[in-house]
């Protein structure tokens, strides 16, 4: 094959927890007798409430194929490259086993804001043997439950300069390090209507900071689709299972199967800015099963496909409406599999 899949996986291939029939189909089509992929296939999914393996296992059992934990790129895992804030004792924000995962990227000193609320319930500091080691970055893997207590605490932190407990200073600018994974502002699980994604949590926080110091909260880093720097390790790990699998044909294109303009289509120019990139392409294939629901027939020209008047992408993103054109639009999952098959030619 000199083409790969890159899969979006919440709105493409499941609903919650539950699969979109399309799904199972297309996947048949996509390995051969013995379970194997025909071509190379990652999983690029916003999500970040678990680890790489549960995510494999659960696409396993929904799929009814062999996946493993190496074709599963969640929204945080290119903070494995991260390294100099490895070491540091950095402040985690999320849902799942928090500490599990950072560890597995390669933090050595994360901190939940569960513990934080812990050894400061009235942020009295006055107790130095219960303080945390200062904190110096604060590292957002998704959504929280409890939004008012993570929004407040990380406000602390970074008020504070990392001594969460002290009078706010309003003179320390720049703040600590802030490493901010998944910007989807909803997302689609059972229900009838999208739900809040993290991106809304990151909008929450970001007007808080400005109402209180006048500045705009900064990010040392942004990941997740629609990132350069997550379709960059996508694009990597992609490489890593042709060279696996000892495929001489270079990977020329790269196929996104996604149910959102905003993360799934959203400017597809990071191709040009990969560093010794074997792809030459990535094309947007945009699924009718999650967010984007055109209640209609699929259009025959794709330049007709309506584009989002409201822009529903992160502060930091500019909006022009090309970048969110799809190459190409279909009904679902089993459909794209079939329309990237018949463009390379190819016949498993």
């Amino acid at each position: 094959p000199s083409f790969g899949f890159l899969f979006d996986i919440d709105g493409v291939l499941v609903r919650g927890k539950t699969p979109i029939p399309a799904a199972k189909t297309a996947f048949q089509k996509l390995v051969n007798s013995q379970g194997q992929f025909l071509v190379p296939v990652v999983f690029v999914t916003n999500a970040g409430d678990c680890l790489r393996q549960k995510k494999a296992d659960q696409l396993s059992h929904l799929l009814g194929v062999p996946i493993s934990q190496d074709q599963v790129m969640m929204s945080h895992s290119p903070l494995r490259m991260f390294k100099r804030y490895h070491e540091k004792c950095v402040l985690v924000s999320g849902q799942g086993p928090l500490l599990d995962i950072a560890q597995d990227l390669g933090f050595c000193q994360p901190i939940t804001i569960e513990t934080l609320r812990e050894k400061h319930p009235l942020l009295d500091v006055v107790d130095h043997d219960r303080r945390p080691s200062v904190l110096v970055t604060v590292v957002l893997f998704g959504e929280p439950v409890r939004w008012e207590t993570n929004l407040q605490l990380i406000i602390d932190v970074l008020l504070t300069s990392g001594y969460p407990g002290n009078p706010y200073c309003h003179e320390n600018d720049p703040h600590i390090p802030v490493l901010a994974c998944n910007m989807d502002l909803m997302w689609v699980a059972e229900a009838q209507s999208p739900r809040f994604g993290h991106g809304t949590f990151m909008v929450c926080l970001e007007n808080i900071y400005k109402k209180i110091t006048g500045k705009d909260l900064k990010y040392e880093a942004l990941m997740g689709k629609p990132s350069k720097l997550t379709y960059q390790y996508a694009e990597y790990l992609i490489r890593a299972q042709a060279a696996e699998r000892k495929w001489k044909q270079p990977i020329q294109t790269l196929y996104a199967v996604g149910d959102n303009l905003m993360t799934d289509v959203y400017d597809n120019s990071w191709e040009n800015e990969l560093a010794s990139a074997a792809a030459a392409c990535c094309r947007s294939v945009l699924v009718c099963t999650g967010v984007y629901n055109p209640h209609t027939e699929v259009p025959l020209d794709t330049r007709e496909s309506i584009t989002e008047t409201v822009f529903h992408g992160h502060r930091d993103f500019r909006f022009e409406p090309g970048l969110v054109e799809p190459d190409h639009i279909v009904p679902d999952v089993d459909a794209a599999v079939d329309l990237v098959f018949q463009l390379e030619n190819f016949a498993p």
